[in-house]
């Protein structure tokens, strides 16, 4: 008796996005599953931030399908995403300076203690600080004390509070946008480490990144993007960088290829 087939916990099918002129996607699929790390590569303009931002929520297909723990779903907005389970970590990564690591993994969630029902709600800084704490300890991030503002942490430590943020409200899918651009080799080494660790956790982890090293450190596929299209699936252990960069650039002449990097034939 055969194993049934594993479903993808997100799923896009036929995605295709135009700004006036330019046709960003066309006809994409996606998929990725619990516990997998997929790497989405692709030169500029090859339309990956157009399709993280579809997934998102931050823009809405003009076609296509998006299902969610396979069922069919309308992302039109941030909100709705986030609301299923899908946080995306920006490369900017969005995080003030001003305040404390506990503020800043709380902002705009505050949790708030009841003193006069209906009355006077203030925040629950006790509370707060202690699932802080938890969370940075589950992820094995290294920051010695929550209450430090985030300005004085290092690159690899606001990147990791940012992924914290992002994973503490039961998410179940984490979208990465250059998770490791202008870092150093040792902060690099901390977010790959806690990229794996998201994996370990079961969940569904996407990373866009331009630097190869990376995405084969971490990934368990790569999907290529090429002019808005979907050119190639390729599973990391056996692949190589030159495959990769060869679909990047189109050197295989348009070839769709398998998972193993083998062209498929028309």
């Amino acid at each position: 008796m055969s194993e049934p087939q594993r479903q993808p916990v997100l799923e896009l099918h036929g995605i295709s996005k135009r700004f006036g002129a330019v046709q960003a996607l066309s006809g994409v699929d996606f998929e990725v599953f619990a516990g997998e790390v997929v790497a989405l590569v692709g030169d500029n303009g090859a339309g990956k931030s157009t399709l993280v931002k579809v997934i998102s929520g931050v823009y809405r297909p003009d076609s296509g399908r998006y299902i969610y723990k396979g069922r069919e779903v309308t992302v039109n907005s941030p909100k709705v995403a986030t609301d299923l389970g899908i946080e995306t970590v920006y490369q900017d990564l969005a995080l003030c300076d001003n305040l404390d690591v506990v503020a800043n993994l709380f902002l705009g969630r505050e949790k708030v203690a009841p003193l006069v029902p209906g009355v006077v709600s203030p925040i629950d800084e006790i509370q707060m600080e202690k699932t802080a704490g938890q969370v940075i300890s589950d992820l094995h991030v290294r920051v010695q004390d929550v209450r430090l503002r985030v300005a004085s942490l290092s690159g690899g430590q606001r990147q990791s509070v940012a992924v914290a943020r992002a994973v503490m409200w039961n998410s179940t899918v984490v979208l990465m946008d250059e998770p490791t651009a202008a870092l150093g080799v040792e902060q690099t080494r901390l977010v790959k480490d806690l990229i794996l660790r998201l994996r370990e956790k079961g969940l569904a982890v996407v990373v866009i990144s331009h630097n190869l090293a990376d995405v084969f450190d971490v990934s368990d596929r790569i999907i290529v993007l090429r002019l808005g299209r979907r050119v190639a699936t390729l599973a990391t252990r056996t692949s190589h960088a030159e495959q990769v960069v060869s679909v990047i650039t189109g050197a295989t002449f348009g070839a769709q290829l398998d998972e193993h990097g083998r062209p498929i034939a028309d």
